[in-house]
């Protein structure tokens, strides 16, 4: 067998193993991919919708005003590299997670790990669709973490803004992905969940695609205009993400069962 036989061969492989893990943990990358829209529209655009506003603003400032059209407006608020770099974080964060649950299950035999993770993020998003019913739970205060990022991070992905293209805007996103986000941390115990690094990586990724439109709308539409969107829409969210819950409380049933 030649080397490109062996190469198609060991591909084929590959997409085929991808492709099963898909298709096995297709309820749970819709969850995350449902969770990661619904937090979009009523929780990432605000938190992050700055940080895709600076850098759109600051990838139309690199275009002379004579050279400008309207595709330079959508491609700087598409922020292709900066998603990618977040994508990447979440995958890696996902993967990490579902080794060590993995590895904890396999040194410990607490079959019911993968279950109390599943409860975990349902505990997470049904906190945050309460959050958003304006009803307090007595966990659901607290810090995220924000205070150690202004303190420790922004320092470093600073520069990076300046001219938020290319590689640059790559590592933007990949250091933007540590932000401390609750939502975040109920991803990653579903992910953790899956039972393998692909998976969580795979559901990690589906997490991140579902945030991109929001995002994308922020860049697009700015700020005022498209928070007037998510406030009609704000109604509806809880309710979803509730049952988004529901259906990884679900997953969690059955994996015990």
């Amino acid at each position: 067998m030649d080397a490109s036989s062996l190469a198609q061969g060991l591909l084929s492989a590959a997409l085929a193993h991808c492709q099963t893990v898909v298709v096995a943990h297709g309820g749970l990358l819709t969850s995350l991919l449902l969770a990661g829209l619904l937090g979009g529209l009523t929780h990432c655009a605000g938190m992050c919708g700055p940080f895709v506003l600076s850098q759109a603003v600051a990838r139309l400032e690199a275009v002379p005003a004579r050279d400008m059209r309207e595709w330079h407006r959508l491609a700087g608020a598409a922020l292709v590299p900066y998603h990618l770099g977040r994508a990447t974080t979440y995958a890696l964060l996902g993967a990490l997670a579902a080794l060590i649950a993995d590895g904890m299950i396999a040194a410990t035999g607490l079959k019911w790990l993968s279950a109390a993770l599943l409860l975990l993020a349902a505990l997470f998003f049904a906190t945050y669709a309460l959050h958003q019913l304006a009803v307090r739970l007595p966990w659901s205060g607290g810090s995220d973490g924000g205070g150690l990022w202004s303190r420790y991070g922004s320092p470093l992905v600073r520069p990076l803004f300046a001219r938020p293209v290319g590689w640059r805007g790559y590592l933007l996103g990949v250091a933007l992905g540590f932000l401390p986000c609750g939502l975040l941390y109920g991803a990653l115990a579903a992910a953790a969940s899956s039972g393998g690094p692909l998976a969580g990586a795979f559901a990690m990724l589906a997490f991140a695609l579902g945030t991109v439109p929001a995002l994308l709308l922020v860049g697009i539409a700015g700020h005022v205009a498209a928070g007037r969107f998510m406030q009609a829409s704000r109604a509806v969210m809880p309710v979803l993400m509730l049952l988004n819950a529901a259906a990884l409380s679900y997953f969690a049933w059955r994996t015990l069962a």
